[in-house]
């Protein structure tokens, strides 16, 4: 039968008890979620049948980016192929499917576009529109992330009940394509409508971030703490951008609090949250701290993550972990299965040849000591480093890595280079920045004094 959803769309369904957990699974994806895996699920038990809510969970699990979940992906888009035969779905129920099978298949670009291009006819769908923003932002798409919310915001009228979601995606793609003005007004804005969006929340965060405002982010996010409460694991990323206003500000003891209590609180083995964790103790590590043996349960995690072929993000954090644990040899075995993914012919086998392999060939010459060669595998893959995904803030570890080695090499000129681009891409200077500018000047004017002949001992 069909059934109007919250939206005004048709829905397939045979068992009119699936439309309240199916309204509530959009809402919490929306929202970052504890309860999103709950409530599909329930949705599902309701009516096996439902095409499209099969589909969607095919994505959720493709989007997190884990070997064991593409085999529940396959089975949901096979129960989504059979609901489909058995009774004929909406079109738009039918990209949904379809754009399961283009990820399956090995092309998220095509899941995405597919995703996007049915924006048109279906542009009060915040399902389709959070689904798209979500697989550009795995892909690092930041300008097609912004062209797909702007084309639909204009529907959003002030009672469209995802009014104020769309603004919080419409605040982070601003804030990656530079927009930093306009994406704190968005952010902002979000929050007065949608009080639990947490996306919106960090869009804000991630601009005092990007503008060297660490005092004023360290303020919002400490303020809006009930905002991302109810949050999945998402809620240990918005923690990690707060230990980075506190790195900025130079509190170490804060940082390594928040690491401990937050950050890292529950152990889990997720990417996101052991990319949160290993980019933050490779910071920390650049500024001299020593942090004891937090890496270890991270490299004992990553060990296991070796053959993943999913997110070439997650693959680099892993090989992060692999090398802060001191385990060299399954940092190896992490490279040369980077290296056979990257003669997949596959979305993200081309990620992984273009900018995944010279980035870990970068992180094992660093973890060596082989400064020289590390900045320039890291230099070399930094033109293409936005398509591993991720924000510019999460990225930014490898700029900071590429920079330390420079430094450490005794590349004044490549160094300084690099903190330009940074700082142009940034919009301000931060505590980083700052700092090591002024070890280049230091190692110019030694190179001054070295070349000085009037300083020259003068043979007898």
């Amino acid at each position: 039968m069909s059934i109007i959803d919250p939206f005004g769309y048709s829905l397939t369904l045979s068992e009119p008890e699936a439309l309240a957990p199916w309204s509530g699974t959009v809402k919490a994806f929306l929202a970052h979620g504890k309860a999103t895996p709950d409530l599909i699920g329930e949705a599902l038990a309701c009516d096996p049948q439902f095409a499209m809510g099969h589909a969607t969970h095919g994505l959720f699990c493709l989007l997190l980016g884990r070997k064991e979940l593409l085999a529940v992906a396959e089975g949901d888009w096979r129960d989504a192929e059979a609901a489909r035969r058995l009774a004929p779905v909406t079109v738009r129920e039918a990209v949904v499917i379809d754009a399961l099978r283009d990820w399956l298949d090995g092309a998220p670009r095509r899941a995405a576009a597919r995703l996007d291009a049915a924006l048109a006819d279906f542009p009060a769908d915040p399902l389709l529109m959070k689904l798209a923003h979500a697989i550009y932002f795995v892909l690092g798409e930041a300008v097609a992330m912004r062209r797909s919310v702007e084309k639909v915001l204009p529907v959003y009228g002030t009672d469209h009940p995802a009014l104020g979601y769309g603004l919080g995606c419409h605040a982070f793609a601003l804030e990656e394509t530079g927009a930093y003005a306009e994406a704190e007004r968005a952010g902002r804005q979000a929050l007065e409508l949608a009080a639990d969006d947490a996306w919106g929340l960090h869009a804000v965060a991630h601009v005092y971030d990007m503008t060297g405002q660490s005092e004023t982010g360290r303020k919002w996010l400490e303020s809006h703490t009930a905002t991302f409460a109810h949050c999945n694991n998402f809620g240990y990323h918005v923690w990690w951008h707060l230990a980075l206003m506190y790195l900025d500000k130079g509190d170490i003891g804060e940082v390594l609090w928040l690491y401990d209590t937050r950050i890292r609180r529950d152990h889990t083995d997720d990417y996101r949250d052991i990319s949160n964790a290993a980019s933050l103790l490779v910071r920390l590590e650049i500024e001299g701290v020593d942090v004891g043996q937090r890496w270890e349960e991270l490299a004992r995690l990553a060990e296991t993550r070796i053959d993943d072929r999913c997110n070439v993000f997650a693959n680099l954090h892993y090989m992060l972990s692999l090398s802060g644990g001191g385990r060299r040899q399954a940092a190896d075995r992490m490279l040369s299965a980077l290296s056979g993914w990257s003669e997949d012919h596959s979305d993200m086998g081309e990620v992984a040849a273009r900018t995944g392999l010279p980035v870990a060939r970068g992180l094992e010459a660093y973890q060596r000591g082989n400064f020289f060669s590390a900045f320039h595998h890291l230099d070399r893959a930094r033109p293409g480093l936005q398509s591993i995904g991720g924000s510019h803030a999460q990225r930014d570890v490898f700029e900071q890595l590429a920079i330390d080695a420079a430094l450490r090499a005794g590349l004044a000129e490549d160094a300084e280079r690099l903190l330009r681009e940074r700082q142009a891409l940034r919009g301000a200077t931060d505590r980083f920045a700052s700092e090591r500018l002024a070890r280049v000047e230091r190692m110019r004017r030694a190179e001054r004094v070295m070349g000085d002949e009037g300083l020259r001992a003068v043979p007898l």
